[in-house]
């Protein structure tokens, strides 16, 4: 089911659920029941009930969009060292040179295609992508540098190395949900109670009421929503990309 549709069915059961609910309560409410007499008690904590859960809100927002950030600064990271390796081992014979690309653009292709689909379906990278990076590590520390020039460059090549095997690692780290179920009990728990003490408050079924009270519950539903859509970074909704290794190595097809 496309994500789209199913925002769109969240907003509108959060929407049906409020109208349904109020006229209900008006049909079965006294008839000597005065919607003013609510107790000044219940508006103030109505309304410090909502500023809590706006601050909740917005926390968690920031947090699962900083997650999705930083996913997208350990792909950036990963292929910046990988497309170095590459480019730096041009000091290198000939021979040296070419099976270092080789076996760089073999985990790149398998990174872009074959992990990526892993991540985004099972929420972990593969154990092919470890050995592949571990081929180009070898091919980079197993070379003895002939010359002043090539040994000038092997350290910092093998530093590029090191950064795309940490940038893999975090990479890694983070493909799976960032938010726990205790939060996510929180959040919803809280949007239950926000919403209802609309009801507290003795609201009506005119129509002014009834969309303001319909828009609100939308607005929640729809955060709740963003938040969910956000907390995986490389399987839902607006993903963290491979972007970064097409574009320093444009050769290998995603």
């Amino acid at each position: 089911m496309p994500e789209w549709l199913v925002l769109t069915l969240a907003m509108l059961a959060a929407c049906s659920v409020v109208v349904i609910v109020t006229l209900v309560r008006h049909r079965t409410a006294p008839e000597d029941e005065d919607p003013s007499e609510t107790p000044d008690v219940i508006e103030y904590m109505t309304m410090w009930i909502g500023v809590v859960y706006a601050i909740v809100l917005g926390l968690a927002i920031a947090g699962v969009w900083e997650g999705r950030s930083a996913a997208e600064d350990h792909v950036q990271a990963e292929a910046v060292a990988l497309h170095e390796v590459s480019e730096r081992v041009r000091v290198y014979p000939a021979d040296i040179r070419d099976r270092i690309r080789d076996d760089v653009n073999a985990y790149v292709g398998h990174v872009v295609t074959t992990e990526w689909k892993t991540m985004s379906d099972d929420g972990q990278v593969t154990e092919r992508g470890a050995e592949l990076l571990q081929r180009v590590r070898e091919d980079v520390t197993d070379y003895e540098p002939r010359t002043d020039f090539e040994a000038q460059a092997y350290q910092p090549i093998l530093d590029q190395v090191t950064a795309a095997d940490q940038a893999r690692n975090a990479r890694a780290n983070s493909t799976g949900e960032t938010m726990p179920g205790v939060v996510w009990f929180g959040l919803i728990a809280g949007g239950i109670v926000t919403i209802g003490m609309i009801f507290a408050l003795q609201i009506r079924r005119t129509p002014r009421e009834l969309i303001l009270a319909g828009l609100f519950s939308a607005l929640i539903a729809f955060l709740l929503f963003l938040i969910w859509d956000f907390d995986a970074p490389y399987s839902r909704g607006v993903t963290a990309s491979a972007e970064p290794f097409l574009e320093l190595f444009p050769h290998i097809k995603g």
